[in-house]
């Protein structure tokens, strides 16, 4: 019972801003979308690429690299909590599908990078490659629901 008590809460909280918890959920997400956009594109600076396109110092785009990846794990939060809690492991459709298959992976991904990180040793394609894999689990729940939200349920909160 308890379970459904925060269900609620949640709700409450959200409905405050948000026209409904799935219309928070997609808002959420894209916030998290547009992040992981400015991660790829603050990682490639930092990797010697995309100079002309991001042209920041080395110190700068790794600190606006971090902050935008602790910003954007903290917008996926909420959306974790709602679709774990309220909607659950449902596979109705091809979309719905690649969206739960996509959402299994998010945080597992997201903790290989981090582990990689700390460690020191690690070959050179090791970090790029689980970057990009992140941000193309990131843009494949993106795309299979807050677009699919926006394009056939309403765009706004």
């Amino acid at each position: 019972m308890l379970l459904g008590d925060v269900s609620s809460t949640y709700s409450d909280i959200v409905e405050t801003v948000f026209s409904s918890t799935i219309a928070a959920k997609a808002w959420f997400a894209t916030g998290a979308a547009a992040l992981a956009i400015v991660q790829v594109l603050t990682a490639s600076r930092m990797w010697g690429k995309l100079r002309r396109v991001v042209p920041l110092p080395f110190a700068t785009a790794k600190r606006i690299h971090r902050w935008s990846g602790r910003i954007a794990v903290l917008l996926t939060l909420p959306v974790f909590f709602h679709c774990v809690t309220m909607l659950g492991w449902k596979t109705p459709d091809a979309r719905v599908t690649a969206h739960v298959v996509a959402g299994s992976f998010v945080y597992g991904v997201l903790a290989a990078k981090l582990l990689v990180i700390r460690w020191k040793a690690y070959p050179h394609w090791v970090l790029p490659v689980l970057g990009g894999s992140l941000a193309a689990v990131l843009a494949t729940l993106w795309l299979t629901s807050a677009l699919w939200y926006f394009t056939n349920v309403r765009f706004g909160f």
